[in-house]
């Protein structure tokens, strides 16, 4: 797979500084600038979130495919409530009624029991991976098989799954996992197309993509990945900094406002994911890693997930961002603290300069 820039679109305007609970869940307005943004700022693709409690994902992608011309789609998925045949008919019906070869599904395990149990899943954390795995091979195999097929496993039984519709590309729909515990890396090395890490310093992203890639050679393939983060871009490297500053302060305040934060909190006190874990402990030893990963957010906010941002200029910010690339990462995923402003911002500067490093990269991959 080639290179790519995600961002990723909400449903609805808010964050960490600007806060969450504004109008209604669903803003088709918002969906609509926020998407037509992303593409006028030069994204490949958008995630589209998950939770037991946000609207869906499906409806959210088919109004920004729809919004927009080329941008692509990631769809986030937590298998177990949708049959994975039929959930790839899904797939493939929507990729081919909105231009073809935009759409992905990225799927995530679920790291909280709590929030599991709100759509009626009750079982542990290892076997949901299990289960992920299981539904991954269901899912290929009805896009890809010509013939109709039996599958029976310990999660899943079929007979005779056929699927009349197909994504318009011939290698499929770009399946992305995430997830960090020893299940996961076993189940999505198996199973994955782009593996999803969150912005850890390099040496520890090193150590993880070493692992993964170790376990995907077992199963006589290799995974690419993709990292996560949340850049903060100004004119300057004062101004970037000064900026992050601010940022944690909003939090800060956000923060102290009642019921600004609490059903997260709650949400967060029961969230056993590992790669949440890995993040408060590098918060714990340093706010600021190589130079300009900045922690500020994680600490301030106890979050884990999608929290570090890389700090500086956009030259800057695109240097740090393409070693990961030499890691063996292929997949940059940013969106921002001031969410429509920072996409126009990128565009206008970091967008386009981490393009010119990863096409200098594919370049120099195709002549060798």
């Amino acid at each position: 797979m080639s290179g790519e820039i995600l961002g990723m679109v909400s449903a609805k305007r808010g964050s960490e500084t600007q806060g969450f609970d504004r109008g209604e869940a669903v803003d088709p307005g918002w969906i609509r600038e926020f998407a037509q943004a992303h593409e006028d700022a030069g994204f490949d693709r958008v995630l589209i979130g998950y939770s037991a409690t946000s609207p869906d994902g499906f409806a959210i992608a088919t109004a920004v495919l729809n919004q927009t011309k080329h941008l692509k789609v990631l769809i986030a998925h937590r298998p177990g409530f949708v049959a994975p045949t039929v959930e790839a008919r899904k797939l493939a019906t929507l990729d081919q009624l909105t231009g073809g070869g935009r759409v992905a599904i990225h799927h995530i395990s679920g790291g909280s029991d709590a929030d599991q149990r709100r759509d009626g899943d009750h079982i542990s954390k290892d076997e949901r991976y299990a289960r992920t795995g299981e539904f991954i091979e269901v899912l290929r195999r009805t896009l890809d098989s010509q013939t109709p097929f039996d599958f029976e496993g310990d999660f899943y039984r079929v007979v005779d799954a056929y699927s009349s519709v197909r994504p318009v590309n011939p290698n499929g729909v770009p399946i992305f996992f995430g997830g960090q515990s020893d299940a996961a890396v076993t189940i999505g090395a198996q199973h994955a197309d782009t593996f999803m890490l969150f912005g850890e310093p390099l040496a520890a992203t090193a150590e993880r993509i070493q692992i993964i890639q170790s376990e995907a050679r077992k199963h006589g393939r290799s995974v690419d990945f993709s990292i996560s983060t949340r850049p903060i871009v100004a004119d300057t490297e004062e101004a970037a900094w000064a900026k992050a500053h601010e940022i944690e302060e909003q939090i800060a305040e956000q923060r102290s406002r009642e019921g600004a934060f609490a059903a997260r909190d709650a949400r967060r006190k029961d969230d056993a994911a590992v790669s949440n874990l890995r993040l408060q402990l590098h918060a714990r030893d340093e706010r600021v890693h190589d130079e300009r990963l900045w922690f500020g957010a994680t600490r301030a906010a106890g979050l884990g997930g999608n929290s570090t941002g890389h700090v500086g200029t956009p030259e800057q910010v695109a240097d740090a961002l393409i070693e990961y690339w030499d890691l063996g990462v292929r997949k940059f995923l940013i969106r921002g603290f001031d969410q429509l402003g920072d996409v126009t911002t990128w565009g206008e500067g970091l967008v386009p300069e981490l393009r010119k490093r990863i096409d200098e990269r594919e370049s120099a991959r195709a002549a060798a």
